[in-house]
Protein backbone atom coordinates (compact mmCIF):
# COMPACT_ATOMS: atom_id res chain seq x y z
CA UNK A 1 0.00 0.00 0.00
CA UNK A 2 1.69 3.10 -1.23
CA UNK A 3 -0.36 5.76 0.43
CA UNK A 4 -3.71 6.48 2.57
CA UNK A 5 -5.68 6.67 -0.69
CA UNK A 6 -5.57 3.02 -1.04
CA UNK A 7 -6.89 2.32 2.22
CA UNK A 8 -10.25 1.67 2.75
CA UNK A 9 -9.92 -0.36 6.16
CA UNK A 10 -7.92 -1.08 9.26
CA UNK A 11 -7.85 -4.38 10.91
CA UNK A 12 -7.89 -4.42 14.49
CA UNK A 13 -6.77 -6.54 16.75
CA UNK A 14 -8.58 -9.26 18.78
CA UNK A 15 -8.95 -10.13 22.38
CA UNK A 16 -9.28 -13.69 21.63
CA UNK A 17 -9.15 -16.33 18.49
CA UNK A 18 -11.29 -19.54 19.86
CA UNK A 19 -15.10 -18.69 19.33
CA UNK A 20 -15.72 -19.74 23.03
CA UNK A 21 -12.96 -16.68 24.36
CA UNK A 22 -14.77 -14.50 21.70
CA UNK A 23 -18.07 -14.67 23.13
CA UNK A 24 -16.75 -14.97 26.57
CA UNK A 25 -15.40 -11.17 25.49
CA UNK A 26 -18.63 -10.31 24.28
CA UNK A 27 -20.54 -11.24 27.34
CA UNK A 28 -17.93 -9.31 29.85
CA UNK A 29 -17.95 -6.40 27.48
CA UNK A 30 -21.57 -6.01 27.53
CA UNK A 31 -22.18 -6.84 31.30
CA UNK A 32 -19.19 -3.78 31.71
CA UNK A 33 -20.91 -1.43 29.25
CA UNK A 34 -24.47 -2.09 30.92
CA UNK A 35 -23.26 -1.89 34.11
CA UNK A 36 -21.72 1.66 33.71
CA UNK A 37 -24.77 3.11 31.69
CA UNK A 38 -26.83 1.92 34.75
CA UNK A 39 -24.22 3.96 36.69
CA UNK A 40 -23.82 7.11 34.76
CA UNK A 41 -26.97 7.15 34.22
CA UNK A 42 -27.80 6.99 37.67
CA UNK A 43 -25.51 9.24 38.59
CA UNK A 44 -26.71 11.94 35.85
CA UNK A 45 -30.44 11.33 37.22
CA UNK A 46 -30.14 11.23 40.16
CA UNK A 47 -27.88 15.02 40.11
CA UNK A 48 -30.36 16.44 37.95
CA UNK A 49 -33.62 15.43 39.41
CA UNK A 50 -32.50 16.56 43.25
CA UNK A 51 -32.28 20.38 43.85
CA UNK A 52 -29.50 19.61 46.68
CA UNK A 53 -27.41 18.81 44.26
CA UNK A 54 -27.23 21.23 42.48
CA UNK A 55 -24.33 22.70 43.60
CA UNK A 56 -20.20 22.90 41.74
CA UNK A 57 -19.01 19.86 42.89
CA UNK A 58 -22.09 17.45 41.84
CA UNK A 59 -22.16 19.99 38.31
CA UNK A 60 -19.10 18.77 37.51
CA UNK A 61 -19.49 15.41 38.40
CA UNK A 62 -22.15 14.75 36.18
CA UNK A 63 -20.23 16.22 33.58
CA UNK A 64 -17.75 13.55 34.59
CA UNK A 65 -20.41 10.77 33.70
CA UNK A 66 -21.73 12.36 30.18
CA UNK A 67 -17.62 12.06 29.20
CA UNK A 68 -17.45 8.66 30.76
CA UNK A 69 -20.33 7.27 28.92
CA UNK A 70 -18.96 8.81 26.01
CA UNK A 71 -15.45 7.31 26.50
CA UNK A 72 -16.97 4.27 27.14
CA UNK A 73 -19.02 4.04 23.79
CA UNK A 74 -16.45 4.87 21.29
CA UNK A 75 -14.49 1.68 22.07
CA UNK A 76 -16.68 -0.80 23.73
CA UNK A 77 -19.90 -1.73 21.47
CA UNK A 78 -17.15 -1.91 18.19
CA UNK A 79 -14.83 -4.06 20.25
CA UNK A 80 -18.42 -5.87 20.99
CA UNK A 81 -19.50 -6.28 17.49
CA UNK A 82 -16.31 -7.61 16.51
CA UNK A 83 -16.17 -10.84 18.72
CA UNK A 84 -19.74 -11.32 17.48
CA UNK A 85 -19.40 -11.14 14.41
CA UNK A 86 -15.87 -12.61 14.40
CA UNK A 87 -14.21 -9.80 12.47
CA UNK A 88 -11.75 -7.21 12.55
CA UNK A 89 -12.19 -4.53 9.75
CA UNK A 90 -12.88 -1.26 10.68
CA UNK A 91 -13.69 1.41 7.32
CA UNK A 92 -10.98 4.40 6.95
CA UNK A 93 -13.73 7.00 7.88
CA UNK A 94 -15.10 4.73 11.11
CA UNK A 95 -10.91 4.56 11.99
CA UNK A 96 -10.81 8.59 11.84
CA UNK A 97 -14.22 9.15 13.83
CA UNK A 98 -13.10 6.60 16.72
CA UNK A 99 -9.82 8.12 16.91
CA UNK A 100 -11.52 11.54 16.43
CA UNK A 101 -14.18 10.53 19.74
CA UNK A 102 -11.46 8.59 21.57
CA UNK A 103 -9.28 11.33 22.20
CA UNK A 104 -12.30 13.76 22.82
CA UNK A 105 -13.38 12.79 25.49
CA UNK A 106 -10.20 11.48 27.05
CA UNK A 107 -9.01 14.72 27.13
CA UNK A 108 -11.72 16.68 27.70
CA UNK A 109 -11.83 14.22 30.56
CA UNK A 110 -8.60 14.67 31.62
CA UNK A 111 -9.34 18.67 31.93
CA UNK A 112 -12.64 18.09 33.84
CA UNK A 113 -10.98 16.49 36.56
CA UNK A 114 -8.09 18.73 36.71
CA UNK A 115 -10.84 21.56 36.79
CA UNK A 116 -12.81 19.25 39.80
CA UNK A 117 -9.13 19.46 42.02
CA UNK A 118 -9.66 23.11 41.59
CA UNK A 119 -13.14 22.80 42.81
CA UNK A 120 -12.30 20.84 46.43
CA UNK A 121 -8.98 23.21 46.58
CA UNK A 122 -11.93 26.11 46.78
CA UNK A 123 -14.11 23.81 48.42
CA UNK A 124 -11.56 23.19 51.44
CA UNK A 125 -8.96 25.88 51.85
CA UNK A 126 -11.07 28.74 50.96
CA UNK A 127 -14.47 28.08 51.43
CA UNK A 128 -15.36 31.82 52.53
CA UNK A 129 -14.36 32.47 48.61
CA UNK A 130 -16.30 29.47 47.37
CA UNK A 131 -19.46 31.04 46.28
CA UNK A 132 -17.50 33.94 44.46
CA UNK A 133 -14.94 31.85 42.39
CA UNK A 134 -17.23 28.94 41.80
CA UNK A 135 -20.49 30.68 41.10
CA UNK A 136 -23.19 29.03 38.16
CA UNK A 137 -21.54 31.18 35.67
CA UNK A 138 -17.59 30.39 36.62
CA UNK A 139 -18.68 26.37 36.79
CA UNK A 140 -20.00 26.48 33.38
CA UNK A 141 -16.98 28.46 31.48
CA UNK A 142 -15.20 25.86 33.37
CA UNK A 143 -16.77 22.73 32.22
CA UNK A 144 -17.13 24.16 28.90
CA UNK A 145 -13.93 25.10 28.63
CA UNK A 146 -12.75 21.53 29.50
CA UNK A 147 -14.93 20.22 26.80
CA UNK A 148 -13.42 22.81 23.67
CA UNK A 149 -10.21 22.01 25.17
CA UNK A 150 -10.64 18.48 24.49
CA UNK A 151 -12.75 19.23 21.31
CA UNK A 152 -9.57 21.34 19.82
CA UNK A 153 -7.12 18.17 21.08
CA UNK A 154 -9.33 15.94 19.31
CA UNK A 155 -9.47 17.80 15.93
CA UNK A 156 -5.38 18.39 15.71
CA UNK A 157 -4.56 15.11 16.89
CA UNK A 158 -6.88 13.62 14.25
CA UNK A 159 -5.90 16.06 11.21
CA UNK A 160 -2.58 15.49 12.04
CA UNK A 161 -2.62 11.66 11.90
CA UNK A 162 -5.41 11.21 8.56
CA UNK A 163 -3.27 13.87 6.60
CA UNK A 164 -0.16 11.03 6.76
CA UNK A 165 0.67 8.23 4.21
CA UNK A 166 0.26 5.02 5.36
CA UNK A 167 2.95 2.81 3.85
CA UNK A 168 3.36 0.49 6.03
CA UNK A 169 -0.07 -2.04 5.85
CA UNK A 170 -3.37 -1.61 7.88
CA UNK A 171 -2.85 -3.70 10.74
CA UNK A 172 -3.56 -1.99 14.07
CA UNK A 173 -2.48 -3.98 16.91
CA UNK A 174 -4.82 -2.36 19.17
CA UNK A 175 -8.50 -3.21 19.60
CA UNK A 176 -9.48 0.55 18.21
CA UNK A 177 -7.95 3.22 16.86
CA UNK A 178 -5.18 4.69 19.03
CA UNK A 179 -2.37 7.21 17.72
CA UNK A 180 0.33 5.24 18.72
CA UNK A 181 0.05 2.33 16.81
CA UNK A 182 -1.19 4.76 13.84
CA UNK A 183 2.12 5.91 13.70
CA UNK A 184 3.53 2.87 13.36
CA UNK A 185 1.70 2.44 9.61
CA UNK A 186 3.25 6.25 8.74
CA UNK A 187 5.38 6.25 5.70
CA UNK A 188 8.95 6.82 6.79
CA UNK A 189 9.68 10.77 8.18
CA UNK A 190 5.97 11.03 7.89
CA UNK A 191 5.07 10.93 11.40
CA UNK A 192 6.98 13.89 12.81
CA UNK A 193 4.47 16.53 12.80
CA UNK A 194 2.03 14.23 14.76
CA UNK A 195 5.31 13.06 17.32
CA UNK A 196 5.25 16.92 17.89
CA UNK A 197 1.64 17.35 18.94
CA UNK A 198 2.03 14.03 21.23
CA UNK A 199 4.52 15.95 22.53
CA UNK A 200 3.05 19.44 22.98
CA UNK A 201 0.25 17.37 24.58
CA UNK A 202 2.54 15.23 27.01
CA UNK A 203 3.88 18.91 27.93
CA UNK A 204 -0.39 20.27 29.02
CA UNK A 205 -0.80 16.57 30.68
CA UNK A 206 2.09 16.63 32.66
CA UNK A 207 1.09 20.68 33.31
CA UNK A 208 -2.54 19.54 34.52
CA UNK A 209 -1.15 16.33 36.69
CA UNK A 210 1.21 18.81 38.59
CA UNK A 211 -1.67 21.31 39.12
CA UNK A 212 -3.86 18.61 40.39
CA UNK A 213 -0.67 17.18 42.68
CA UNK A 214 0.30 20.79 44.27
CA UNK A 215 -4.05 21.11 44.55
CA UNK A 216 -3.92 18.04 46.95
CA UNK A 217 -1.19 18.68 48.80
CA UNK A 218 -2.66 22.41 50.14
CA UNK A 219 -6.28 20.22 50.67
CA UNK A 220 -4.22 17.62 52.71
CA UNK A 221 -2.16 20.53 54.60
CA UNK A 222 -5.85 22.52 55.51
CA UNK A 223 -7.43 19.23 56.30
CA UNK A 224 -5.00 17.89 58.71
CA UNK A 225 -5.74 21.64 60.60
CA UNK A 226 -9.25 21.08 60.91
CA UNK A 227 -9.87 20.90 64.77
CA UNK A 228 -12.61 18.31 64.92
CA UNK A 229 -12.37 14.80 63.57
CA UNK A 230 -15.76 14.66 62.24
CA UNK A 231 -14.92 17.73 59.74
CA UNK A 232 -11.49 16.20 58.89
CA UNK A 233 -13.52 12.82 57.68
CA UNK A 234 -16.19 15.03 55.75
CA UNK A 235 -13.54 16.78 53.93
CA UNK A 236 -11.91 13.91 53.17
CA UNK A 237 -15.01 12.05 51.78
CA UNK A 238 -15.36 14.85 49.39
CA UNK A 239 -11.78 14.24 48.36
CA UNK A 240 -10.70 11.35 48.21
CA UNK A 241 -13.51 9.61 45.38
CA UNK A 242 -11.89 12.34 43.12
CA UNK A 243 -8.63 11.27 44.12
CA UNK A 244 -8.72 7.69 43.45
CA UNK A 245 -10.71 8.46 40.16
CA UNK A 246 -7.90 10.66 39.30
CA UNK A 247 -5.25 7.93 40.52
CA UNK A 248 -6.61 5.07 38.22
CA UNK A 249 -6.88 7.29 35.07
CA UNK A 250 -3.76 8.79 35.64
CA UNK A 251 -1.48 5.41 36.25
CA UNK A 252 -3.22 3.05 34.22
CA UNK A 253 -2.43 5.72 30.84
CA UNK A 254 1.08 6.74 32.40
CA UNK A 255 2.08 2.86 32.05
CA UNK A 256 0.32 2.37 28.54
CA UNK A 257 1.98 5.43 27.07
CA UNK A 258 5.32 5.42 29.06
CA UNK A 259 5.95 1.96 29.39
CA UNK A 260 9.84 0.71 28.17
CA UNK A 261 9.83 -0.41 24.75
CA UNK A 262 11.30 -3.73 26.08
CA UNK A 263 8.95 -4.87 27.96
CA UNK A 264 5.73 -3.85 25.01
CA UNK A 265 4.33 -6.62 23.06
CA UNK A 266 0.45 -6.98 21.61
CA UNK A 267 -1.01 -8.53 23.84
CA UNK A 268 0.26 -6.64 26.84
CA UNK A 269 -0.47 -3.45 24.96
CA UNK A 270 -4.40 -4.63 24.50
CA UNK A 271 -4.20 -5.38 28.91
CA UNK A 272 -3.03 -1.96 29.05
CA UNK A 273 -5.11 -0.41 26.80
CA UNK A 274 -8.15 -2.04 28.98
CA UNK A 275 -7.55 -1.04 31.51
CA UNK A 276 -7.30 3.02 30.96
CA UNK A 277 -9.76 3.03 28.53
CA UNK A 278 -12.13 1.00 30.30
CA UNK A 279 -12.33 0.15 33.56
CA UNK A 280 -12.10 4.01 34.73
CA UNK A 281 -14.53 5.26 33.19
CA UNK A 282 -16.65 2.00 33.89
CA UNK A 283 -15.93 2.14 37.48
CA UNK A 284 -15.96 5.84 38.60
CA UNK A 285 -19.80 5.74 39.33
CA UNK A 286 -18.94 3.07 41.96
CA UNK A 287 -16.23 5.10 43.38
CA UNK A 288 -18.29 7.92 44.06
CA UNK A 289 -21.30 6.43 45.13
CA UNK A 290 -19.58 4.31 47.91
CA UNK A 291 -17.88 7.32 49.64
CA UNK A 292 -20.07 10.17 49.13
CA UNK A 293 -23.03 9.70 51.66
CA UNK A 294 -25.30 11.91 50.34
CA UNK A 295 -24.89 11.04 46.74
CA UNK A 296 -26.11 7.58 48.16
CA UNK A 297 -28.74 9.27 50.43
CA UNK A 298 -30.06 11.39 46.91
CA UNK A 299 -29.88 7.82 45.29
CA UNK A 300 -32.24 5.84 47.67
CA UNK A 301 -34.84 8.94 47.59
CA UNK A 302 -34.83 8.71 43.89
CA UNK A 303 -35.42 4.83 43.73
CA UNK A 304 -37.89 4.82 46.58
CA UNK A 305 -39.71 8.04 44.69
CA UNK A 306 -40.12 5.78 41.50
CA UNK A 307 -41.37 2.78 43.23
CA UNK A 308 -43.74 4.71 45.37
CA UNK A 309 -45.19 5.92 41.79
CA UNK A 310 -45.66 2.64 40.63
Amino acid sequence: MSNSSSITQFLLLAFADTRELQLLHFWLFLGIYLAALLGNGLIITTIACDQHLHTPMYFFLLNLSLLDLGFLSTTVPKSMASSLWDTKDISYRGCAAQLFLFVFFLSAEYYLLTVMSYDRYVAICKPLHYGTLLGSRACVHMAAAAWASGFLHAVLHTASTFSQPFCQGNVVDQFFCEIPHLLKLFCSGAYLRETGFLMASLLVVFGCFAFIVLSYVQIFRAVLRIPSEQGRHKAFATCLPHLAVVSLFVSTGMFAYLKPPSISSPSLDLVMSFLYSVVPPAVNPLIYSMRNQELKDAHRKLVAGYFQKQ
